[in-house]
């Protein structure tokens, strides 16, 4: 592997010159950073990266933080491609980390990417609890940016969703239909966005003077199958129903599949509606009815913030984005309409 000082013998010039053209800092004129590149394409010279970014505390890299079960699905697709594109329009390169199974794997993962010298760190946390969140941002001084929590001391270092506020909206108007019994089927209730949405409904049912009833909520994982699952468990207690709302297409999907080869139709005997409002949602039939959380818009807000921090800013507390409900063929009057 060949050296700075090989590099800097094939140009002609000195290791400082070198060095003055790879970090961009310091005059050279431009013949000898020609001669300097080419001498680099000649050599096969690679720059130890590590090294610069110490030298120059910047890496142009921002690091992203999220534990791997939540890498399948459309969500997280979102997420990633936002992120990766924002960053690319702002020259800067994302890195990804997995926060694995735990809390500690998680808190390794952001010491991972400190320790390459990232210059700013994005969470999305599934293990981490606010305060441990807080924690860490007060430990560090690189710019941390928390997705999809709510913190309490550092409120401008997050951007959230009112995940139970879209849950309520889409559950008052399924209610505002003439629905009435109406099932929700729960992400894993390890999640603070499953915990949120399961609360919304509840709220919603409570805002109207309708009795929760115990037997409608299931239990889903996110997935079709599960999904599939609650409904037929649902069918298995001979329940009555008429409409579901599922913690995410995915369930949603799985959920009417269930519903189909019981010849039950939708929408005239069952209401459905989702969350994500996935690619495929319009393309189902009938159409899929979901909640659109503002991806693109949390992740542009979140990279404008860090680079803002980085630029020693100021940020305000505004963080709170609201979704979208999106009504397609998938819901129909209730029996109360």
């Amino acid at each position: 592997m060949s050296t700075m000082l090989e590099v800097a013998k094939k140009a002609g010039v000195s290791k400082a010159t070198v060095s003055r053209v790879l970090s961009g800092k310091g005059y050279v004129s431009e013949e000898t950073k020609r001669q300097v590149y080419q001498a680099i394409e000649e050599t096969g010279y690679r720059p130890n990266l590590l090294a610069r970014n110490l030298a120059s505390n910047t890496s142009q890299c921002i690091g992203l933080v999220v534990t791997n079960t939540l890498y399948n699905g459309n969500y997280f697709s979102e997420i990633l491609t936002q992120a990766a594109k924002k960053l690319e329009d702002k020259g800067r390169q994302l890195i990804l980390m997995d926060g694995k199974h735990s809390a500690q794997e998680e808190r390794e993962a952001i010491q991972f990417l400190l320790d390459l010298q990232c210059d700013a760190i994005i969470i999305y946390p599934r293990f981490l609890t606010t305060d441990e969140m807080d924690d860490i941002i007060e430990q560090h001084k690189q710019p941390i940016m928390v997705v999809n929590r709510k913190l309490r001391k550092h409120q401008s270092h997050c951007i959230c969703c009112d995940h139970k506020g879209a849950s309520f909206n889409a559950a008052r108007y399924l209610i505002q239909r003439g629905h009435r019994d109406i099932a929700f089927i729960t992400g894993s209730m390890d999640s603070p966005t499953a915990i949120e949405r399961l609360s919304g409904y509840k709220d919603a049912l409570r805002a109207s003077d309708i009795a929760l009833q115990d037997g409608l909520i299931v239990p889903g994982k996110w997935t079709p199958a599960s999904g599939f699952s609650a409904v037929e468990a649902l069918l298995n207690k001979k329940i009555s129903y008429s409409a579901i709302l599922a913690s995410n297409d995915d369930m949603a999907i799985g959920a009417m599949k269930k519903l189909n080869e019981a010849g039950i139709q939708i929408p005239e005997k069952i209401s459905v509606i989702g969350f994500d409002d996935i690619p495929t949602a319009p393309y189902l039939t009938p159409s899929l009815s979901s909640v659109k959380d503002p991806v693109s818009e949390m992740m542009g807000e979140v990279i404008n913030r860090l680079i803002f921090m980085l630029d020693g800013g100021y940020l305000s507390r505004d963080n709170i984005f609201t979704s979208d409900l999106r009504l397609r063929n998938s819901v129909g009057d209730g029996p109360f309409k």
